[in-house]
Formats: structure tokens, C-alpha cells, sequence
């Protein structure tokens, strides 16, 4: 009997030690959240996916790794809802050499932060400019500050090392009660350059707007304010199909109209045409671009730094309507522990001369003998 247990407990932690022992696959491993479930939800929601490059890699030193992060990013995900490639990149630093602007703009890179004050003319620059969203960092006399027609850019990690950092829940519900657009890096940019292309002309008793379509990295819309005395009869596009309304309360954008009391706002799509129909004629119009949607105060994002795992840094936000922008991290790949496979060759070597040594014992006379021998009645 104690032959046999002990045998069995020797063996046991001889094939543990394999099974537990990691192996080595690559330098580098795959993100699997950004392709199923998680990626999806989060584009859904209006979130953006940019870069950060891989871990533990300098990306100013190695410039090789910002075409590698694209085609690692674009393998798994679209970079967001209005385009396919990533355009916003994490640089660390307050400047970024020609060399790395170069490679940058090659990969079809556009935006760079977030604590940059110098960059080359062909890059444009995005600065954390609302502080953190980490539990005890979170500053909302900052965010209440926010100038109007600005972006406000926050602060998020969610691990550094081995620590798990906690997110601020006080600020993310004050947050999601503001009346602010909640965009992301890539969204504000394009937005900028369709609003101020769009085209308003007086056509008869018609206003026509019209966005024409550059072949930009993303199909984002854009919208201006249109002046006017009158009434709107009908609104719809060149198509003739019915332009839809946008309310008062919207926050994520879209395309649509609403009224207000000196006109109209309309955002719309890169190659569309918008036509609105008045009651009666009038005498002028004049139109503006809008730098926020729906005109609110300003906008807000909140950029998930070196994002490894999507998992853990999206888990305490399923519920919210905050948008995202993730630089995505490549993760590397866990280092082996050489301690374990040393200590299982131990192990195995040492199994045959201990089942032996259990062996000897229990074949020695004393135990035998000992073994035989029956209790007193």
C-alpha cells in the first residue's frame, strides 16, 4: 500500500511539471478580443482603433514597427466605423523626427499624441489636454474648463506592469451626463476637413447642400450651420430619399438636420448632395461650418493607452456611452520560466532511484515481519 501511494505521488509531479512548464511561440502574440466580440462592440459603439506599437519596443528608434503594428491592427479589426485603416498613432516624447514622420505618414498615419508640441507640418497633433480617468487622478475642474469648439483628450490605462489601475466612476458619470460630443483622434480630424468643404448654394426656392467625395482614408461627415428667413417645406437628398432628423440631444455623430432658430444644421456625407425645399422664397443665406456635431459645446475622448489586452481595458466601460480611442499595443509573448523545465528533468531523474529506494524498504525483513504481524485480541 505505501508502496504504491508514494510511487503514484513521485509520478504525478513528474508530469505536472511539463503541463505547467509555458512554451515559446514568438516574440510576439495576437490580441484575439480586437477580432471577436469585444472589437465589434466597440466600433459599434463609435470607438476608434489606432496604434502604439509593439511592447517593449521604442518606436522612434525602430521605425519598422509602425507598418507592423498597421498590418498586426488591420489583420484582426477595422480601424473604426468610418474606416478601415488606423490614422492615429501614440508617439512617446514631446517631439517627433523627420525619420519617424516619414515612416508615420508612409503607413498612413495622420495624427500623432499626446504629449507632442513639435511635428512636422504633414502629421497633426493631438495633446492630452483633460487629464486621467484613474481613480484618485481624474481632475474634472479640468474637464469643466474645456474651452468651447475644443477637443478634450483623457488619460487611460488600465494595467502598468502587474498593477491594475481603476478607473475614476465618479468622473465617467459626470462624464456621460454632459452634453458634449463624444468622438474620437480620427473622427475630430476628418470631421474638420468635410465640414469646412461642404458647399451651400440657393437653387431656385431650393438651398442645396452638397459634401463631394475626396477618396479621404475615412468617409467622415461634416456639417455647417445654414442661415435664413423661412420655413423648411421638405429635406432629402439628391436621390430623393427622406433626410433624417437629428435631435437636440445627440451626442455621437451622424448624418441629419435639425432646426434652430436662425436655420438649419445639416451633416452629411462625403458624396452626397442635400436638398431643402422652403415654403417661400428668401431673400439671402448664408452657411458656416460647424466645428463640433450638432453644435455642442466640445468634444471629448478617451484614449486607452498601450492597449494590450481589450479585454482589460474596456471590462468597466461595456455599459457606457464614452468613447474610446485605443492605441493598440502588440503584447509580446509571455517569457518562459527556465526554473520549471530544470526542475522537472530533477524530478525525472530522481523518480527511478526513489521508486528503488521504496522498493528496498518494503522488502527489508523488519518490515516484512512488522507488516505480518497481527494486534493483540
Amino acid at each position: 500500500m505505501r508502496r504504491h501511494s508514494t510511487a503514484a505521488v513521485v509520478i504525478s509531479l513528474m508530469l505536472l511539471f511539463p503541463v505547467s512548464a509555458p512554451g515559446a511561440v514568438g516574440e510576439w502574440t495576437d490580441d484575439g478580443w480586437l477580432k471577436n466580440l469585444i472589437g465589434p462592440e466597440r466600433l459599434e459603439n463609435g470607438d476608434e482603433f489606432g496604434c502604439h506599437g509593439f511592447e517593449g519596443v521604442s518606436t522612434v528608434e525602430d521605425n519598422w514597427v509602425i507598418e507592423a503594428c498597421k498590418d498586426y491592427l488591420t489583420g484582426l479589426s477595422d480601424s473604426s466605423r468610418w474606416g478601415t485603416d488606423p490614422v492615429s498613432f501614440g508617439i512617446p516624447g514631446d517631439t517627433v523626427d523627420q525619420d519617424t514622420a516619414e515612416s508615420l505618414v508612409e503607413s498612413g498615419f495622420r495624427i500623432v499624441g499626446d504629449m507632442i508640441s513639435e511635428a512636422p507640418d504633414e502629421l497633426s497633433v493631438i495633446n492630452r489636454n483633460g487629464g486621467s480617468l484613474e481613480k484618485n487622478s481624474a481632475n474634472i475642474d479640468l474637464l469643466e474648463s474645456a474651452e468651447k469648439d475644443s477637443l478634450v483628450s483623457i488619460w487611460w490605462r488600465a494595467r502598468m506592469d502587474d498593477l491594475k489601475l481603476r478607473e475614476d466612476k465618479d468622473t465617467m458619470t459626470w462624464l456621460e451626463e454632459q452634453d458634449v460630443w463624444l468622438t474620437t483622434w480620427g473622427e475630430w480630424h476628418f470631421y474638420q476637413k468635410s465640414s469646412s468643404d461642404i458647399e451651400v448654394n440657393m437653387e431656385g426656392e431650393a438651398i442645396v447642400a452638397t459634401l463631394s467625395d475626396t477618396g479621404s482614408q475615412w468617409s467622415v461627415p461634416g456639417s455647417v450651420h445654414i442661415q435664413f428667413d423661412g420655413s423648411v417645406s421638405e429635406i432629402s437628398y439628391d436621390s430623393g430619399t427622406v433626410f433624417p432628423e437629428i435631435g437636440v440631444s445627440e451626442r455621437k455623430l451622424k448624418d441629419g438636420w435639425r432646426e434652430t432658430e436662425t436655420g438649419l444644421i445639416v451633416a452629411i456625407m462625403p458624396g452626397s448632395t442635400v436638398n431643402i425645399v422652403l415654403e417661400s422664397g428668401t431673400d439671402s443665406i448664408s452657411s458656416s461650418p460647424l466645428v463640433t456635431f450638432n453644435d455642442l459645446h466640445h468634444a471629448v475622448t478617451i484614449v486607452g493607452h498601450h492597449t494590450t489586452n481589450l479585454f482589460q481595458w474596456s471590462s468597466d466601460f461595456q455599459e457606457s456611452e464614452l468613447t474610446f480611442t485605443w492605441l493598440i499595443e502588440r503584447p509580446s509573448e509571455e517569457p518562459i520560466n527556465w526554473a520549471l523545465p530544470v526542475i522537472a528533468l530533477g524530478v525525472i531523474a530522481a523518480v527511478p532511484i526513489a521508486i528503488r529506494k521504496i522498493v528496498e524498504m518494503d522488502n527489508e525483513p523488519d518490515n516484512v515481519e512488522t507488516t505480518n504481524q497481527l494486534p493483540d485480541q
